[in-house]
């Protein structure tokens, strides 16, 4: 349904504050727009389909005598500019909503005249995946993922592809807010997600206080010229609509920053627990236990806030650290991998799970130590894959410590090098049961990604608790792969930098003895679609080393 209504009058409040009777006055002979029409052209609609097929996205095109410009203000939004008189806007609103859309044809002198049309438009968006992960199905909390760095960041909003996308301008430290009256607040926060008769529902316990800009700290009376946590009322259930984003995070290149493409609208002024004057969040990446959203800054569009948060409460325990080597492989000796440390898994990697497609082998061709690193090749011979996997079961394990690895990833889409570790237990306490700690897992097919998974009952397979760290030069420069592993918390890292932490506990088992793995898998559930013309590419290990 389409109702048009015509008036010729002067939007004081959209162009120059001008008084139209004087312009007229002034100008009159230069001549305002006359004969204003506007052609609605609603994407997909049909007789059966009146209010388009659901993608929401409607075309105008504006005429008129005189006109030199054409400006577009919907529900009382910023206006857009449509020089031509073109513009196709996308209506995000879930379900049938209608719209006011006002179009302004400008002439010479700053004249104008303006038509204010309603158009009632069907968007049907969904994400399912997004809800059962928000949920899990009937209601999950949320956190801060206060120990990851940058979990609270901002940066800018524009088309610097050099720059946008991530939060360049600022990047909370692992528990920067904590210590302090100030900002501690921000830590407390249990954001509810549950569904409600298929309604999707949000609730915000704040502890009683939420962390503030300061842009918009008047509204509770606040002047403190820093972010700052004040007494405020967030008490009442939010529904939350899905819609479609509009964002340009398509994917950056220099970052590899990506949107999920699925916005999360609260009503009644929801907020995800930083007051930013903002209650619509784009989700960047979500899974069953660690979510990224960005959210445009209320009032400033040229800054986005970027949070990260998890399913595990932020609990602060004191930085573990191991000192005292007591066992490593240096890689110093050429030739065959040191028998008194390693062992082989031998036979086809479909046998190991996963749908994997390399034959492991003890052959030189597939592993070797020469130049100072162990090197492991994945190969194509025979119509198949080749390849080596290494373990210290039965030769040494341990329970807590630090593991470092300094490698360099093969290269290829199809490749699946990884670093890991297996409970000792595994014969009498199969896996997932026995507990996996995957220090460093690298896909081929996107490359200079780093995974850090831990799998136990509840999160195993494609639901473990994950995270990612995107790196440079990850299969052409040697980097250091490290988890510090303690009675409190599993933590990962890169170079030194801390990219997934989970807190340990006795209900999860990374309690007892673990013994160590690489190897170089192909294709499968996690490595992906293999490379046609690969021939051949090595994970290079210089050193291996236990700290306890």
């Amino acid at each position: 349904m389409k109702k048009i209504f015509v008036n010729t009058i002067c939007l004081l409040t959209l162009l120059l504050m001008v008084n139209c009777q004087e312009d007229e006055k002034s100008f009159g002979a230069l001549g305002k727009p006359t004969n204003l029409e506007v052609a609605v052209d609603i994407l997909g609609k049909t007789a059966a389909a009146p209010n388009g097929d659901g993608s929401g996205i409607v075309k105008f095109s504006a005429t008129a005598d005189n006109a030199i410009s054409y400006t577009y203000v919907i529900d009382n939004a910023s206006p857009k500019a449509a020089p031509s008189g073109v513009l196709e806007n996308r209506f995000t609103r879930t379900g049938l909503n209608t719209y006011l859309v006002t179009v302004v044809a400008t002439g010479k002198g700053g004249i104008s005249t303006n038509t204010t049309i309603e158009v009632e438009v069907l968007s049907n968006f969904s994400d399912p995946e997004a809800v059962q992960f928000l949920t899990g199905g009937t209601q999950k909390n949320w956190y801060w993922a206060a120990a990851e760095p940058g979990h609270l960041g901002v940066g800018q909003n524009d088309n610097d592809e050099t720059k946008n996308y991530y939060a360049n301008y600022y990047q909370a430290a692992p528990f920067e807010k904590a210590g302090s009256p100030d900002s501690s607040c921000l830590y407390e926060n249990v954001m509810t997600f549950s569904l409600v008769g298929g309604q999707l529902k949000y609730q915000l316990d704040n502890g009683g206080r939420t962390f503030f800009n300061t842009a918009f700290q008047g509204i509770v009376g606040g002047t403190a010229g820093n972010d700052q946590c004040y007494a405020y009322d967030v008490s009442g259930l939010k529904d939350v609509s899905l819609s479609p984003s509009e964002s340009v995070v398509t994917l950056n290149a220099l970052h590899q920053t990506q949107t999920r493409g699925t916005l999360l609208n609260f009503s009644d002024n929801g907020f995800m627990g930083y007051y930013i004057g903002q209650n619509t969040y784009e989700i960047l990446s979500i899974t069953a236990n660690r979510m990224v959203v960005r959210a445009v800054m209320g009032g400033n569009p040229a800054l986005a806030w970027y949070h990260i948060f998890s399913t595990s409460p932020p609990v602060q325990t004191p930085t573990v650290d191991y000192t005292n080597l007591v066992w490593s492989d240096e890689f110093n000796t050429d030739g065959a991998p040191d028998p008194t440390k390693w062992n082989y898994d031998l036979g086809t990697g479909g046998g190991f799970g996963n749908g994997e497609v390399e034959s492991y082998t003890s052959d030189s061709d597939n592993v070797i130590v020469a130049g100072g690193n162990l090197k492991i090749t994945a190969k194509a011979e025979g119509g198949g894959y080749t390849s080596a996997r290494l373990k210290t079961q039965g030769k040494y394990q341990f329970t807590y410590g630090k593991v470092e690895a300094r490698a360099k990833m093969p290269a290829g889409a199809g490749t699946w090098p990884a670093i890991w570790m297996l409970g000792a237990n595994i014969n009498t306490t199969p896996w997932p049961g026995c507990g996996e700690i995957d220090i460093m897992e690298h896909r081929g097919n996107f490359p200079n990604v780093i995974h850090g998974t831990l799998h136990y009952p509840g999160n195993s397979g494609g639901n473990g608790n994950t995270n990612t760290i995107t790196i440079a030069n990850a299969s052409t420069q040697f980097h250091v792969y490290k988890a510090i592993w303690s009675p409190a918390s599993i933590k990962m890292y890169v170079d030194d930098v801390l990219f997934h932490s989970v807190a340990n506990s006795a209900a999860i088992p990374f309690n007892s003895d673990f013994f160590l793995i690489l190897n170089v898998a192909m294709g499968g559930t996690f490595g992906g679609a293999i490379d046609p013309a690969f021939t051949q590419s090595s994970m290079e290990v210089d050193y291996i080393r236990v700290y306890q």
